[in-house]
């Protein structure tokens, strides 16, 4: 489909497919790829899947995809895109499977060679108190008022139960609850299977990790993080579990009437879509902000139990066993923002599926520690690989609606990752590396593979070298807790 001479060549590190190239695009593709990694993507269809995004009505300006990005549902992963507010649409295969499926950072004054004697055994309690694997349940069983307090009330609540602090929340996207939140419109089928995995991981490439802060390559943004290089880091990566999976499958399904009662032509049944003004709209929009809830409740939760395991295993072994918040970020999200575009301010719902918001240096809605440096961005590698700290930039609003990369991205599937990668040879590797495993299962393991993604440092590259992000810190992996 894609030959060379279809791109058009921005910079090193940024690309346009035109909207002349096929005649039902309404805006161009922009893509922000080295020439290498554009290459590699002409593997898969997500290239295609991000120029049938062009498609849909309402777009206010360019398609946009990170270097990480691959083939998804409808849209690709890795893609970016802004529709009017609100008589554009809103899609479901725009945000995802896993609402608000993210990355929390909790950051330490641990250094590494004061805990080596313990991490063994700090793995086995992160193992304990963090549930993960396909279908867990968690420590908390919700009947049905209490779950829709979660969707209502989203990191709130579990702060509101002891379970962490106000600048938890200050530190967290939409300070970890989204507003227009409404449970009447998740089905019953989706409360069921939340309700009982509120402080779970999940399955497949979602993790609990303890890194050791690696390299510093922005002291005074590292200092407002409160990471020092030699010191421990932990992240979180997962979502909205069940819950958000089954909203997801739900409006996919409903959202087919809705494409034929407005009329509406798409090149991909996979991008079903209604208008954001309309009932159907409407009606996912409370639910996607509801599980959008449950996931920052559920980082929340799962970060207090992090905290609970540090002091079970290091209180009185380490001068300061603390974990303190960096940011909570979500990257399958659909968000009411305001952006230039062609020089106006436009009202738009910005769908980032596979994609982190990148607000740069003085954004609304940033904590006040941030407001000089920019958001913080959380981009976690392969597992055994490293993960990044970056923060947006002013060119990230002009060039991306404030958006970046996520992760690494997948260039090899997980069934073929179960056949050509050995689940104990795999861990056996990262032991010997000083790396404490636990997983749930070799096979689970071997889907996760690093040479089953991109090499996340050539991917941060990209977006450092585009300018719609900044290199803070490079974190190296020590304990991988995984489904």
């Amino acid at each position: 489909m894609f030959s060379r001479k279809v791109f058009r060549k921005i910079s090193d590190f940024e690309w346009e497919i035109p909207k002349t190239f096929r005649s039902d695009m309404r805006v161009a593709v922009r893509i922000f790829m080295t020439e290498r990694l554009l290459q590699a993507a002409l593997d898969d269809l997500s290239l295609e899947q991000a120029v049938n995004v062009t498609t849909l009505p309402g777009l206010a300006g360019p398609v946009v995809v990170m270097p990480d990005m691959h083939q998804g549902y409808g849209f690709p992963i890795g893609g970016v895109a802004a529709t009017e507010f609100p008589q554009g649409v809103i899609s479901p295969g725009g945000i995802g499977y896993d609402i608000n499926c993210g990355v929390r950072l909790l950051s330490s004054l641990i250094r590494l060679e004061e805990v080596s004697p313990f991490l063994g055994d700090l793995a086995a309690a992160l193992n304990a108190n963090c549930p993960s694997g396909m279908g867990k349940a968690g420590p908390l069983a919700l009947k049905r008022a209490e779950l829709e307090a979660v969707c209502r009330q989203g990191a709130e609540w579990a702060v509101r139960k002891g379970m962490g602090s106000l600048e938890d929340l200050r530190r967290t996207e939409e300070n970890g609850c989204m507003d227009g939140a409404d449970p009447r419109w998740v089905s019953e089928r989706a409360m069921e299977r939340g309700a009982g995995q509120l402080g779970t991981l999940g399955s497949g490439n979602h993790f609990m990790e303890v890194d050791v802060v690696d390299e510093i390559l922005d002291e005074p943004a590292a200092q407002s993080m409160g990471l020092a290089e030699g010191c421990l880091a932990v992240q979180f990566h997962c979502g909205s579990r069940g819950l958000g999976h089954q909203i997801c499958g739900d409006y996919v399904q409903s959202f087919q009437s809705a494409v034929r009662r407005f009329g509406i032509q798409l090149p991909d049944r996979e991008l079903v879509c209604a208008p954001m003004d309309s009932q159907e709209g409407q009606h996912y929009l409370a639910a996607m902000r509801s599980a959008a809830n449950f996931a920052f409740c559920n980082r929340q939760i799962l970060a207090h139990m992090a905290r609970q395991a540090f002091e079970q295993v290091l209180a009185g072994k380490v001068r300061n066993w603390h974990l303190r918040q960096v940011y909570d970020i979500a990257h399958n999200i659909g968000k009411i923002e305001t952006h230039l575009v062609d020089g106006r301010q436009v009202k738009v719902c910005v769908h980032r599926k596979g994609a982190t918001r990148a607000f740069g240096p003085g954004a609304a809605g940033l904590p006040e520690e941030y407001q000089g440096i920019g958001q913080p961005v959380l981009v976690p590698g392969s597992m055994g690989t490293a993960s990044w700290v970056l923060v947006g930039t002013a060119l990230s609003m002009d060039r991306s609606y404030g958006s970046t990369c996520h992760g690494a991205g997948r260039v090899m599937s997980r069934s073929q990752a179960k056949r050509e990668v050995s689940g104990d040879r795999l861990r056996d590797g990262l032991e010997q590396r000083g790396i404490h495993v636990r997983a749930g299962s070799l096979a689970g393991l071997a889907e996760e593979a690093p040479q089953a993604y991109k090499d996340v440092d050539e991917v941060v590259e990209t977006v450092a070298g585009a300018g719609i992000a900044r290199k803070v810190a490079r974190l190296r992996p020590v304990i991988v807790v995984k489904g």
